[in-house]
């Protein structure tokens, strides 16, 4: 698939922005003793850019509770992102998220979830809605190897196909769901062969190459947009944190196969790429090195300088004010 200099450096750009953020905000969770678990997706960068990279900005996203990199790469701000991680009223959430719950209705980012699989049905909703109102979007539903085996994947991709819904099931197969190897707990050497039993093409693609990423997406996102339904990828990765970034000691893997991933890295890899292919010049990405690490220094000193909740804010925009006349009529609404 075709690529201009200027998207490349937009991938190369939000594949850094996401690294260096993961990096910054554990170090910065863990110095301040924040509450709240923080899930890294340090190491799996290519996986959400190659797809988000094929997205507009109406276009709709669901997340799992590894979603930092989700969130940057569908265009959320990182400087509100940090914000939230450190619970302040500016934060994406207004500091009453976390983590685990950045949203941002405003880029089709329907929100991260610490259900596993739970914004599944979410994205097959959205897309639902797409498909009745005849809008030309696509949804993209994020999941691990773990959510791989939870039945609520199951009913959306058989109500997706039957319904010919513009959805992308993402399998993010980063080895481990939290400290079980994929292949103890699934029945299947790959998970994309599971596309047969919904009639749907499934495809597994090497995850740390952000162009093989580009380009199996663009192939799935041509199909949802052309009326012939979902698609079942998924994209082979590996996270360099524990399932929890900080708490949660590595003694499930082997150094070995750390280094093996981590030679692989998806940075490292696109820029030899680029280089090799001399498509990009190190000049151009070193600049974007630069920018990045400014962007993510603001984000902490914004973070720092900005205020916690009110405690009179407490409960705003977190339960629904529903109007009088409605909780007076009962549960039933007519829609």
């Amino acid at each position: 698939m075709e690529i201009t200099k200027e998207k490349l450096l937009d991938i190369y750009r939000t594949m850094k922005t996401i690294r260096e953020f993961e990096i910054r905000g554990v170090g910065e969770v863990a110095q301040r003793a924040l509450t709240g678990s923080v899930h890294s997706s340090a190491g799996e960068e290519a996986v959400s850019t190659g797809v988000c990279a094929h997205l507009r900005r109406e276009d709709y996203i669901a997340s799992t509770h590894r979603g930092h990199g989700h969130c940057i790469a569908k265009g959320v701000d990182p400087k509100l992102m940090m914000a939230e991680l450190f619970g302040k009223s500016i934060g994406t959430n207004e500091g009453k998220g976390g983590s685990m719950h950045i949203a941002d209705m405003s880029r089709g980012m329907l929100g991260a979830n610490g259900v596993v699989a739970g914004g599944v049905p979410l994205a097959v909703g959205a897309a639902l809605s797409a498909h009745i109102q005849g809008k030309d979007l696509v949804a993209v539903a994020f999941f691990g190897d773990g959510g791989a085996n939870q039945g609520v994947l199951h009913e959306s991709m058989n109500l997706a196909a039957i319904w010919k819904l513009p959805v992308i099931f993402v399998c993010e197969n980063n080895l481990y769901a939290e400290s079980t190897p994929v292949d103890y707990a699934t029945s299947v050497e790959k998970i994309s062969d599971r596309a047969a039993a919904y009639s749907m093409p499934g495809e597994t693609v090497d995850g740390q190459d952000v162009l093989k990423v580009y380009d199996a997406t663009g192939e799935a996102v041509g199909r949802a947009r052309a009326g012939q339904g979902p698609t079942l990828l998924e994209f082979l990765t590996y996270r360099y944190y524990g399932h929890t970034a900080m708490d949660n000691p590595l003694t499930y893997r082997t150094k070995e196969e750390e280094q093996e991933w981590r030679a692989r890295d998806p940075l490292i890899l696109f820029r030899e790429n680029m280089e090799k292919d001399k498509l990009l010049k190190s000049d151009d990405m070193n600049l974007i090195d630069t920018e990045v690490a400014d962007l993510i220094e603001d984000a902490v000193k914004l973070a720092d300088d900005s205020p916690l909740p009110e405690k009179g804010e407490l409960l705003t925009n977190v339960y629904v004010n529903y109007p009088q006349e409605l909780l007076t009529r009962g549960t039933h609404l007519e829609i």
